[in-house]
């Protein structure tokens, strides 16, 4: 973000979260298209995604009240609240849905005439939200963020910064079916690395404190990202802490919300990328006839607090890498 930092920009929009579903109703005219954005876990967890996504609408010419309207909803975590969000914004007849991995089955499925936007989704193909990358078909396109295909960077460099470490830990919610796939290739990669792999199953809130006892043997800590995670975050991060589990995440917020070190997808950058494909969309184009994308920018995210409270030095290789480091 060019002229404001990334912490100033989160903190000038993120206290708007609360109020934006009252102000885009307040500005909404039935003249104006309007785009769903149905948010798979808090406002908290989405005010960066959402700022960035608006500011590139804006770019592209669509201003909220004027040329546009927004409406706002939070899953916080729940299948059942995303399937009934986009049933609702079925019934306003919105023109495009915007949401992420989780939620874009349920939205398919309860807004099956809408256009559907996916800012990040893991196995678009493997899980059936398209019939192939090149032409989605359907009413579903957008980004995905090849969590596979990340997998064994993110073990690698579990092992560069624990070059001692044999056991992980991996928390993994196995009610969304993309985790299963990353589990199995986290499985393969960690056996090429002579890591020994341990899989916590999750399937809500509740679940997370309950693995962290049965870790006591694992030296280091692999979570798989997903709305319920997300949502999360800080516990989970607080957990590891406490337990002393080193961990790898897949996105900064959960290095932002205390934890050891993250790669992935730049965030931000793939839901700008999802705004302008919802301004294609609205333009007249199909989501049927646009290619899914994959990401074109990464980042290694590493808290240098954490490290310290577990009383582990970053290698400066690492460091050097790093495209930001919390201090």
């Amino acid at each position: 973000m060019s002229g404001m930092g990334r912490r100033e920009f989160v903190a000038l929009l993120g206290g708007a979260a609360a109020a934006w579903p009252l102000a885009a109703r307040a500005q909404r005219t039935e003249k104006l298209p309007i785009v769903g954005i149905l948010g798979t876990s808090t406002p908290a967890a989405w005010s960066q995604w959402v700022a960035a996504f608006v500011q590139r609408m804006r770019e592209l010419g669509w201003t909220e009240g004027r040329t546009i309207a927004f409406e706002y909803r939070w899953g916080e975590g729940s299948g059942e609240r995303y399937f009934e969000i986009a049933a609702e914004f079925a019934r306003l007849k919105v023109d495009v849905i915007v949401t992420t991995g989780n939620a874009t089955a349920e939205a398919k499925q309860a807004a099956p005439s809408t256009p559907i936007v996916f800012a990040a989704a893991n196995d678009p193909v493997g899980t059936g939200l398209v019939a192939n990358l090149a032409r989605p078909g359907g009413n579903i396109t957008g980004l995905s963020n090849q969590a596979v295909d990340l997998a064994s960077k993110r073990l690698g460099l579990l092992q560069e910064l624990l070059p001692t470490a044999r056991t992980v830990g991996i928390l993994a919610n196995v009610g969304y079916s993309p985790t299963l796939l990353e589990i199995d290739h986290l499985r393969k990669v960690a056996s090429n690395l002579d890591l020994e792999v341990t899989v916590f199953e999750i399937r809500r809130p509740r679940d997370i404190p309950l693995g962290f006892e049965g870790w006591r043997r694992a030296q280091a800590l692999y979570v798989i990202g997903d709305s319920l995670t997300t949502a999360n975050r800080i516990q989970i991060s607080a957990f590891a802490l406490a337990m002393r589990l080193p961990a790898m995440f897949t996105s900064r917020e959960f290095v932002e919300a205390g934890g050891l070190i993250s790669y992935g997808p730049d965030d931000l950058d793939q839901y700008r990328r999802a705004a302008s494909y919802v301004d294609r969309v609205l333009k007249g184009e199909k989501p049927a006839d646009l290619p899914v994308q994959a990401p074109t920018k990464y980042e290694m995210v590493i808290n240098l607090k954490t490290a310290k409270a577990l009383d582990l030095e970053i290698p400066p290789s690492l460091l050097a890498r790093a495209d930001e480091v919390i201090e």
